[in-house]
């Protein structure tokens, strides 16, 4: 009987690629995937350390997982991924880890798994600079078999003064196109509709080979050309790297879907100076304004961090009028969570009081709730192209999907499936939701 492997995936899109690529490499090992830990002999959790309660639940997860290693004998719990890179020795010391492996790692698993002996885990966070996984075809882990994720290049060089990525998951390096387009074309293949690629900057994606140079507009428009049925998503872009020539590139194919995301973290000049976010207020808003030209009801998202070391009111208030500015049709909005070994740890006093940064993420939060309900009652009337994911979660009798703006729409089912385009006719909204009917 083969041996089976579960892991639990925290945090970023980024993880659900690695998780699927730890699958395909323990698969060629003889381990099969379930999503029941009961049942596993391999446990692991692939982690994020962006922020700290994402950290948090992974050493509450623990305890659980050292109940599966009291009552089967055998079993091995691993931490896999920024938290491991970032807090091996303390993982190490809790007893209740067999394996730590950091990103650029999962190919030696399976080697770490034969060197466990009880009281001695095994441990590998060493990161690479050539590392990309490129040859490795993932098991896709969506339920949908609609949407699959892409990674087009792994680490990051930017740096920002908050950010714990350049350390838990190392250098900027690009992946082959060629490898890129062949994991394309194979899920296109196997009845996927819809792939997003990845990458913590995709903007500034950059392949060379002798005089040939690939940059992220190339590599998006080779992906759109592999068939016009085949929706094509990307996460995330870097406001001072994002290109005219991608803004152009998306409005020439219509299967490019017309969202971007595009991370602010503040309104404040001053703050994006202290968070080293490399441009300014006039800058961000220049290039919302030329994806409006170009793009004519493009979504944008964004993300945004509430008391920042030093944040005044009036930095605040600053990005409340950005926000205003924007008109943004989402954001991931959190405040601010002190990452060790970063500049801002190191530099700057985490100084805005708990309760300060609390009531600024509220405001911000109910500002943002007006402004996505304001951008949704505007698409009420309108037609979008919708692919279809599956039954609704709170009626199984409906259905839903993304529009190309990424807003999610719910709609009676009428005999559709997974993996179907139906166009919606927008009959009413909620502030995060589409409401509609189909048209033929």
């Amino acid at each position: 009987m083969k041996k089976r492997i579960y892991i639990e995936t925290y945090g970023c899109q980024m993880n659900v690629v690695d998780s699927e690529v730890i699958f395909s490499i323990m698969s060629k090992e003889g381990y099969e995937r379930t999503a029941n830990m009961d049942e596993a002999d391999i446990i692991l959790a692939n982690t994020c350390s962006v922020r700290d309660n994402a950290e948090q639940r992974i050493w509450g997860r623990l305890e659980v997982f050292r109940k599966q290693k009291e009552s089967r004998p055998g079993v091995i719990v691993g931490i896999v991924g920024c938290m491991a890179e970032r807090l091996k020795d303390q993982l190490t010391k809790t007893g209740k880890v067999d394996l730590v492996a950091g990103p650029d790692t999962y190919r030696t698993i399976p080697d770490m798994v034969k060197e466990i002996t009880p009281g001695n885990p095994a441990i590998n966070v060493l990161l690479s600079r050539e590392e990309t996984y490129a040859d490795i075809v993932p098991v896709r882990t969506d339920k949908n078999g609609v949407s699959a994720f892409i990674s087009i290049m792994r680490g990051c060089n930017n740096v920002c003064s908050y950010c714990v990525v350049p350390y838990t998951r190392g250098a900027e390096r690009s992946r082959n196109p060629e490898t890129i387009l062949a994991e394309a074309r194979d899920v296109f293949s196997k009845g996927y509709k819809e792939v997003t690629l990845l990458g913590q900057n995709v903007d500034s994606y950059l392949w060379k080979d002798g005089e040939r140079q690939v940059d992220f507009a190339d590599l998006l428009e080779a992906v759109a050309m592999i068939d016009p049925s085949l929706r094509v998503r990307f996460a995330t872009n870097h406001p001072k790297d994002i290109s005219d020539k991608l803004i152009e590139t998306m409005a020439a194919h219509r299967n490019i879907c017309d969202h971007i995301h595009l991370p602010v973290q503040s309104g404040s000049d001053r703050m994006l100076e202290k968070m080293r976010r490399r441009y300014t207020r006039d800058w961000y808003m220049d290039r919302v304004r030329k994806i409006r030209k170009v793009l004519p009801g493009c979504g944008i998202t964004t993300d945004v961090i509430a008391g920042f070391c030093s944040e005044t009111e009036e930095d605040h208030q600053e990005t409340l009028s950005l926000f205003r500015e924007a008109g943004f049709d989402y954001a991931y909005m959190f405040c601010y969570s002190e990452r060790p070994g970063t500049i801002a740890a190191r530099n700057y006093p985490d100084d805005v009081p708990q309760e300060v940064k609390t009531r600024r993420l509220n405001e911000i939060i109910e500002l943002q709730n007006q402004l996505s309900l304001e951008s949704n009652r505007r698409d009420v009337g309108k037609v979008f192209e919708v692919l279809v994911e599956g039954p609704s979660k709170r009626n199984p009798e409906e259905l839903c999907g993304r529009t190309g703006s990424d807003k999610m729409c719910v709609f009676p089912g009428l005999g559709h499936k997974a993996g179907d385009y139906v166009r919606v006719k927008v009959t009413d909204c909620t502030s995060a939701t589409l409401l509609g009917t189909i048209v033929e």
